[in-house]
């Protein structure tokens, strides 16, 4: 039975909004001047704005939850992708990175 309504409010921890400001600037980095990406562009904007702040809660939109979840399981995949290719101390580095984000997207998103 799917729910009726789905609750967008978050409470981060310190660690894991540092690493979310940190993925939104890359991902706002990479986007940025490309048109067709604007509602992306956004979307990102908005969520860097609303992790900045300094309030315990933070309430997502539901297209800002929708991104940021695509963004980050992209990004998980990607990583994992690339780990296979690398040596060992960018496995050790991508491992710690994957785990970050997996434990980002169980805890929230996937609950």
């Amino acid at each position: 039975m799917k729910k009726l309504f789905t609750n967008y409010n978050f409470e981060f921890d310190k660690n894991e909004k540092k690493l979310l400001v940190t993925f939104s600037k890359q991902v706002l980095k990479q986007l940025s001047g490309d048109e067709k990406y604007f509602a992306e562009t956004k979307a990102f904007n908005s969520i860097l704005e609303k992790l900045s702040s300094s309030t315990d809660s933070i309430k997502l939109t539901k297209d800002e939850r929708t991104r940021l979840l695509n963004q980050l399981t992209e990004n998980v995949k990607f990583m994992k992708k690339e780990m296979g290719k690398s040596w060992i101390l960018k496995k050790w580095l991508y491992k710690s990175m994957i785990k970050q984000y997996d434990n980002i997207l169980e805890k929230y998103f996937r609950g």
